[in-house]
């Protein structure tokens, strides 16, 4: 059965606002239980998770926000954007929420290098995760495939590509990087653009990219946090995303121990909206396994 999407007019009205260093953030929180982070991807924003939102909210506090530069937020030009400050962010947004109790998180794509932050910081007493699962994302520099356009906002050009970035180019974009059958639709693609392209958002594009060599840089870091396993993790991954389909899962599968993996046969880049009924229910597997069906059940 197909979830309810949320479209995106009753997804702003339901957002509120907070201020991070200057700066205001747009945040959604929902539900009560245990509480569960939700780190969106690049160049979208929180509403990727909208599929999810309500069936996770019958189960959880869901906690996400459109993170500095991208979505609703500010996207301030003057700035130099850093997965760091970012994982920061996620952290005065639970302090702001009152949050200081261990943190579920759930990832995709730019946001999984934030939650890998988190995840390290959890390891050096500055953060409390109970839990992580990772969709599709360039959990390993060395399998990451990028594509055509991150590689011109990377250029010394990118300042020109992202402001020539339009609503046809993210069509071609996602029309590559999603499965062959689950492509978004054009209202769909409308509302994304919107989310992309609102303050000036195409301006900071080549901005925002600097994720990629600040990856290759934290990558020991991040890696050594991975293969401690006190942490549960587990990957959800399209299986035909060339950016970190399955030969991102492969990699995982050799370097992280007891990798817990599933792959989404025919699903590309985007499983949250591609495939949300096989995201929710691989997502509560994992839940229902490492809390006990008995404790994780009574929150439903």
């Amino acid at each position: 059965m197909p979830l309810a999407e949320i479209p995106l007019t009753a997804w702003h009205k339901r957002g509120q606002s907070f201020v991070f260093r200057g700066h205001t953030i747009r945040y959604w929180v929902a539900g009560q239980g245990e509480p569960l982070l939700l780190i969106h991807g690049f160049p979208t924003a929180s509403w990727d998770w909208h599929y999810l939102w309500q069936p996770l909210a019958q189960r959880n506090l869901v906690i996400a926000c459109d993170m500095l530069g991208f979505g609703e937020s500010d996207k301030p030009l003057d700035h130099e954007y850093c997965l760091l400050e970012q994982a920061d962010l996620q952290q005065a947004l639970l302090e702001h929420l009152g949050v200081d109790q261990p943190v579920h998180v759930l990832a995709h794509d730019y946001g999984d290098s934030v939650a890998q932050e988190l995840l390290a910081r959890h390891y050096e007493a500055r953060f409390q995760m109970a839990s992580c699962v990772f969709l599709n994302g360039g959990l390993f520099p060395e399998t990451h495939r990028l594509a055509l356009v991150q590689k011109l906002l990377l250029s010394p050009l990118g300042w020109m590509i992202g402001r020539a970035f339009g609503r046809s180019a993210l069509s071609d974009s996602f029309g590559q990087i999603f499965g062959p059958h689950t492509r978004p639709s054009e209202s769909a693609l409308d509302d994304f653009w919107q989310l992309i392209s609102c303050n000036d958002g195409t301006r900071v594009l080549h901005k925002l990219i600097v994720y990629v060599p600040q990856r290759r840089r934290l990558r020991e870091r991040w890696l050594e946090a991975m293969q401690r396993d006190e942490v549960p993790l587990r990957v959800i991954d399209g299986e035909v995303d060339p950016i970190s389909g399955a030969h991102m899962v492969a990699r995982y599968q050799q370097l992280i121990p007891h990798a817990d993996t599933v792959l989404l046969a025919n699903i590309g880049h985007y499983p949250q909206i591609e495939a949300p009924v096989q995201v929710l229910k691989h997502y509560l597997a994992f839940r229902e396994r490492i809390a006990g069906p008995m404790s994780y059940l009574a929150y439903s």
